[in-house]
């Protein structure tokens, strides 16, 4: 192989993406491969295209961007994995130009890949939809963007809610050992990250694919019990039915977890939550609820909608709008349903004109900005502590650890630091 080779990342999606694309930018600079911001105007010898397919958006932005290489970048080898290319392989070597397709596995064999690719000159397409898989032991010390970094703990779902393609492109739920996520969070502190961020598909339900009664509650309480130097440790997202007695217990013990859960709601009616095939209830979401808040009165809590799926009436969103009221988060992320090829959901009668969906996407973006606005007043004019990540246009950008953000200007460079700052 050449020497030095330059090449380029874009990893589209969820956290896990962004963490995956990092793991293979370490994994090709340390076999010599040279790193280039996207930034910059230069043209890389390989390009590695991270994808998504949660939604059909998505999976139009995963076409685009190929196509867009491939033109951009003629002579350039372009490398194409994730939940697309699980089922896309065909349109993304034949169609949209991709040079190598694999998936969500073998990515830690991309080097040989290459090699092979720069000697045969001949596509390769490595279809990785099994039913069994192991975890995929990727791993990082370093993030090029970012002074927040992301730590994953787990990969594939087994819950198949029947709107969502992701159990059958990335496979039954599978858990990281918990040594090697307690050894890459240590490395990543003396490495200068303050901040960590855990992050998987369904990453709540570490441990159960080892059935040694060993639960995401017990890896944050080792993580808290091993990592003494992270400052800050925050869980990307968590499911309600996964909230057990000890993890209230941790929330009470351990200032290093962040004050603020992301918990995806998805819907406040009960028929349409027995529709999504969701493991909750509206009773026992506010039964959580209420238990965090009192270890925790003052704690950020965002969540994800789905509006406009199959057979939701106007009394169901109401539902969902005046319960998600009720709880008051402090954001919400609101998605109109997309149909999947291949779930139940996209089967179903009742689908909802896209006209409406966008009427109730409205309604509750509305909601979330009249919420979102009554959580952060009750903090302006007091003082907290921020970690400062990025800058732009000479302004710093940091967070406190309920994510209440500010931007400062300052003629030191603050980003990694932290900092007492005047919430306005």
């Amino acid at each position: 192989m050449e020497k030095h080779l330059t090449f380029l990342i874009e990893s589209l999606g969820c956290k896990v993406n962004y963490y995956e694309g990092e793991s293979i930018a370490n994994l090709l600079e340390g076999k010599g491969f040279k790193f280039i911001d996207k930034n910059f105007d230069l043209s890389p010898d390989v390009i590695i295209i991270n994808t998504c397919a949660v939604t059909k958006t998505s999976v139009s932005k995963d076409r685009k961007y190929i196509s867009s290489a491939r033109r951009k970048y003629p002579n350039a080898i372009i490398a194409v994995m994730g939940c697309y290319a699980n089922f896309g392989y065909d349109e993304i070597s034949s169609k949209l130009g991709a040079d190598i397709v694999i998936g969500t596995q073998h990515r830690d064999k991309l080097v040989d890949l290459i090699e092979e690719y720069l000697s045969k000159h001949k596509k390769i397409v490595l279809k990785d939809v099994e039913k069994e898989r192991k975890y995929e032991n990727l791993s990082l010390q370093y993030f090029h963007e970012h002074t927040r970094a992301y730590v994953k703990i787990q990969d594939g779902c087994n819950n198949f809610c029947s709107y969502c393609l992701i159990p059958f492109v990335r496979g039954r739920s599978r858990s990281r050992a918990k040594e090697k996520i307690i050894e890459e969070i240590n490395n990543l502190v003396k490495n200068g990250y303050n901040e960590v961020v855990l992050t998987g598909i369904d990453m709540s339900s570490y441990g159960l694919d080892n059935y040694q009664n060993y639960t995401f509650s017990d890896l944050i309480e080792d993580i808290c019990l091993n990592c003494k130097d992270l400052y800050r440790l925050r869980i990307s997202s968590i499911e309600e039915s996964r909230i057990d007695e000890k993890f209230i217990e941790l929330l009470k013990k351990y200032d290093v977890i962040a004050n603020h859960l992301h918990i995806p709601l998805q819907s406040g009616s009960k028929k349409i939550e027995e529709l999504m095939r969701r493991k909750y209830n509206p009773e026992s979401f506010i039964s959580k609820i209420k238990k965090i808040r009192e270890v925790r009165p003052d704690i950020a809590l965002s969540t994800d909608v789905i509006v406009g799926f199959p057979q939701e009436d106007e009394y169901d969103f109401l539902d969902t709008y005046n319960f998600a009221k009720k709880i008051k988060f402090s954001k919400i992320h609101v998605f109109p349903y997309s149909p999947r090829e291949g779930t139940l959901a996209a089967k179903m009668s009742g689908q909802i004109p896209s006209n409406i969906k966008k009427e109730r996407v409205n309604k509750l973006i509305e909601l979330s900005n009249e919420l979102g606005e009554e959580y952060d007043n009750q903090f302006k004019g007091k003082e907290y502590d921020f970690l400062f990540e990025t800058e732009e246009n000479g302004y710093y950008v940091g967070h406190s650890s309920n994510f209440l953000e500010v931007k400062i200007a300052s003629d030191e460079d603050l980003r990694g630091k932290i900092k007492k700052v005047i919430y306005k």
